[in-house]
């Protein structure tokens, strides 16, 4: 039976490793890393693999999907919240509803899409039973966005595609931040795009390996 404080593998001394590992992996951002250390990550997976929840480790959540490692949700959080973002934000993969989870923790209102809605089902359910509820949530193919609220100030992309969507910098204030991974499986880069008003800038921030974007919904 899992339970939110967590014993053994997923007690608050393993919380508490993780956050130190983050802290030498470079992320600098104490409300970022207090708020991972408090957000029990091992409710967010199987009960079988929850002994692994605070490793630095991506784990899968079915459907081909996959949680992503606490160094990237932490990095690219960071990333977000570090560029001014504290208004309202855009996720393009609820997933399991982890990093959202931690994203709604930081900012006013998190609009979360996700195009696999038994996925996103249970990440609504979990992330109510937490009483984090400043979350929307849409089922939908992410490379369309959620135009009803645009602008956003920030965009959180949590897959790969192997360009820069455009539909989804319409979809941002100028002045405005995404956080996305960008480019083909084996060679992927987490970008950081600052709409301007003429386009946006592009900066590369590190490699990483996401599960591919995908169009379409099921």
């Amino acid at each position: 039976m899992k339970t939110r404080e967590g014993i053994g593998m997923t007690s608050r001394r393993t919380r508490n490793r993780m956050i130190d590992r983050l802290m030498e992996q470079g992320i600098s951002n104490h409300s970022v890393l207090n708020i991972m250390r408090d957000t029990p990550r091992h409710l967010f997976m199987d009960e079988a693999l929850s002994s692994r929840a605070y490793e630095d480790i991506a784990l899968p959540i079915g459907h081909n999907q996959t949680i992503s490692q606490p160094y990237i949700v932490a990095r690219m959080t960071e990333l977000l919240v570090d560029h001014g973002v504290t208004g309202r934000v855009l996720e393009i993969g609820t997933g399991c509803g982890y990093q959202a989870a931690v994203l709604a923790q930081m900012v006013d209102q998190v609009y979360s899409v996700e195009r696999i809605s038994s996925l996103q089902d249970k990440a609504r359910r979990l992330l109510m039973d937490l009483s984090i509820r400043n979350i929307k949530y849409l089922h939908s193919d992410g490379g369309w966005g959620w135009s009803d609220f645009a602008p956003y100030e920030g965009i959180l992309v949590a897959a790969a595609p192997t360009e820069i969507p455009k539909g989804l910098v319409q979809q941002m204030k100028e002045g405005g931040v995404m956080i996305i991974p960008v480019g083909p499986q084996g060679d992927q880069v987490l970008q950081k795009v600052v709409k301007t008003a003429t386009g946006y800038d592009v900066e590369d921030i590190e490699p990483v390996s996401f599960v591919p974007f995908v169009q379409g919904k099921q």
